[in-house]
């Protein structure tokens, strides 16, 4: 299989590439993460180094959405994230290669300067409807991204009203999900969001200052969404730094009613780790949607 990556990085990159080094990293819950090298990682400047996910061979689809979502928020030119490098299966496991970055520990200005590029990163704003060209997965559930014209329809019907139906599949059923449903689009009815292109599962492990000092985000579910639904994802998990609010704003600022939409975009997310992992997250969305409800 190695070698076979080897190979694809070597072709893709047009320089031979042969891993003398390869240490196991984290991937995250759902993938196997490698750094893979061709040299000794101290002799700085004669090494090359790629990052490599796997899985098994069926998920490839994955992988390939993925790239594709790197590759899109790259060609903004706003903030930095990895590039993609090759992907494909190879000897029964699906793999990503992707640029290797040095991450660091994050000063102010740099996570003030996260702010103003994902700010900037939102303002690209040229899709005529919200959705994607694919569907692709959040964790490893998949995503569906139908092109729709009205946010609260998209947002009703393909994030929150897909993941009870997931979580009713698994025997937990809401007790308010049917209310939650159709309180939705009241709940939006004067929020009239122009899609933007969004990084769709930001939350603070997704993001990160390199060692130079650049901030990056990596491991997207890209999509044309509200902007909001990445703020209110950076602060589901522990949330960012103070600094990073303050960068955003200044080139962004959010609209009227955003601390009780960001419950709503929230609870997607909840109700994914639910139908990934069960346990407690149950109880957590019921909480959210008392809290949607009652305003």
């Amino acid at each position: 299989m190695w070698s076979s990556i080897d190979a694809q990085i070597s072709q893709a990159t047009g320089r031979l590439f042969e891993a003398r080094d390869r240490s196991s990293v984290t991937g995250g819950c759902i993938n196997r993460g490698y750094r893979v090298s061709d040299g000794n990682p101290s002799e700085l400047g004669t090494n090359r180094a790629f990052f490599v996910k796997l899985n098994r061979a069926d998920q490839i689809a994955m992988f390939e959405a993925e790239a594709l979502g790197l590759q899109q928020m790259r060609e903004t030119q706003t903030i930095l994230v990895p590039q993609p490098i090759c992907w494909g299966v190879a000897e029964g496991s699906a793999y990503l290669v992707q640029e290797w970055l040095d991450l660091g520990r994050g000063s102010s200005q740099a996570w003030t300067d996260m702010g103003r590029q994902l700010a900037q990163l939102h303002q690209v704003q040229t899709a005529i409807a919200f959705g994607w060209e694919r569907d692709n997965t959040i964790g490893s559930t998949p995503q569906l991204n139908p092109w729709t014209s009205n946010w609260s329809d998209f947002f009703t019907q393909h994030r929150i009203g897909y993941q009870i139906q997931l979580a009713n599949k698994r025997g937990e059923r809401f007790p308010k999900q049917d209310r939650l449903l159709a309180f939705i689009p009241e709940l939006l009815a004067q929020h009239k969001p122009k899609p933007s292109l969004v990084h769709g599962d930001l939350w603070s492990g997704n993001a990160a200052v390199t060692a130079t000092g650049q901030p990056t985000i990596f491991d997207p579910a890209t999509y044309w969404g509200d902007r909001e639904v990445d703020l209110a994802m950076t602060e589901l998990f522990g949330g960012f730094p103070s600094e990073f609010y303050a960068g955003y704003n200044e080139v962004f600022p959010v609209d009227a009613g955003y601390q009780q939409r960001k419950i709503l975009y929230n609870l997607y997310h909840v109700l994914n780790h639910y139908n990934l992992f069960g346990g407690g997250y149950a109880a957590q969305a019921n909480r959210m949607m008392e809290q949607i409800l009652n305003g």
